[in-house]
């Protein structure tokens, strides 16, 4: 089978192709009654990553799907970077998944559906590690490849980290750097150095197992994943949520160490200027690198963790012992007149 470059055939790139938010609050507006439904813990009134679902005796049901356009050129490592991306979700709920059905989009007269099969396969793989079947899907024809998951969860009731409930003083983690989406646009604009493209994808390809972990440890008081709209939008949506505004340090957020040659290139997506479009206003004075770093769209990013005051050390000897150890880059103080404040 003749070598595919998968991304020439997408406009946008992994999770960079998100609506932007201001766009995605209009569109999710809506007048019509509410109905209330006890069972539901989380829905849509809140911007979390996934709905949870009451069942009963102290369990809960989660449920989620995300689905993007290429983000790499080879067909499995898309389709694995897809669905690592898509179980994401569960983890960062504090959860465990336990299945998922496959969600493809394929222009069926311009790529073999060989390519898709190998896509699949990598999927298939992703849910072996992660210890789900993949046991079933939906398909249509489609002018751009699309896939992605739609995978569910399970969780005891008192496990459920939200990303509405981060308090006051406590110190913020995060499970993977930063600059996804430099390097794939670097690798889009055929610019891209081999080993960094490399560092990128087998961060894509790690699921974020560890969310299971955080999820049993009472002093993980929110919880998220950092996708689509970069550290920025995702910690504004932690401190909205929860009352609260914060502080971080940039030299001490994770990030790719080789970010600034690509950024002097001008590879950024066009995710990050989406971004700060919407929630620019809401971020204290901060430089055009810092920008360029902080609301770039990551997809299968890592896991942002707010963590009490007083349980720091104890979080960072848990975390070395699960194999990624972390150092807080910021902290959350009382409201203030902006939402992220960056020095």
């Amino acid at each position: 089978m003749e070598k595919i470059k998968l991304t020439q055939y997408s406009h946008g790139a992994g999770c960079g192709c998100k609506i932007s938010p201001a766009v995605l609050d209009t569109i999710l507006h809506s007048d019509f009654p509410k109905q209330k439904f006890p069972s539901l813990l989380v829905g849509n009134e809140s911007k979390d990553d996934a709905a949870v679902f009451d069942i009963g005796n102290g369990t809960c049901i989660i449920s989620t799907t995300d689905f993007f356009m290429p983000i790499v050129d080879d067909p499995f490592t898309f389709g694995a970077i897809a669905s690592v991306n898509a179980i994401s979700d569960v983890y960062a709920m504090g959860g465990e998944p336990f299945m998922a059905i496959a969600i493809l989009g394929w222009p069926i007269n311009k790529i073999a559906p060989e390519v898709a099969k190998e896509v699949l396969e990598g999927s298939r793989k992703v849910c072996a590690d992660a210890g789900i079947p993949l046991a079933g899907g939906h398909s249509i024809d489609c002018p751009e490849p699309v896939f992605g998951l739609a995978v569910s969860g399970k969780m005891k009731k008192e496990n459920l980290k939200r990303n509405d409930t981060a308090k006051l003083d406590s110190f913020l983690y995060l499970t993977k750097p930063l600059g996804i989406g430099i390097v794939t646009t670097a690798q889009k604009k055929g610019i891209v150095k081999q080993e960094h493209l490399q560092k990128a994808t087998d961060t894509m390809l790690t699921l974020n197992k560890p969310g299971v972990q955080f999820g049993k440890l009472n002093y993980v008081n929110a919880m998220t994943d950092v996708t689509g709209f970069g550290l920025l939008g995702h910690l504004c949506e932690m401190c909205e949520g929860s009352n609260l505004s914060a502080e971080i340090d940039f030299n001490k957020v994770p990030r790719f160490d080789f970010l600034q040659e690509y950024i002097q290139q001008k590879s950024m997506p066009g995710g990050t200027h989406r971004n700060w479009e919407s929630y620019g206003h809401k971020i204290g004075t901060i430089t055009e690198e810092q920008k360029s770093i902080l609301a770039d769209p990551q997809t299968s990013g890592g896991l942002l963790v707010s963590i009490d005051a007083d349980k720091s050390i104890e979080f960072e000897n848990f975390s070395t012992e699960l194999g990624i150890p972390l150092k807080p880059f910021g902290k959350l103080i009382a409201k203030r007149e902006e939402i992220v404040y960056v020095k």
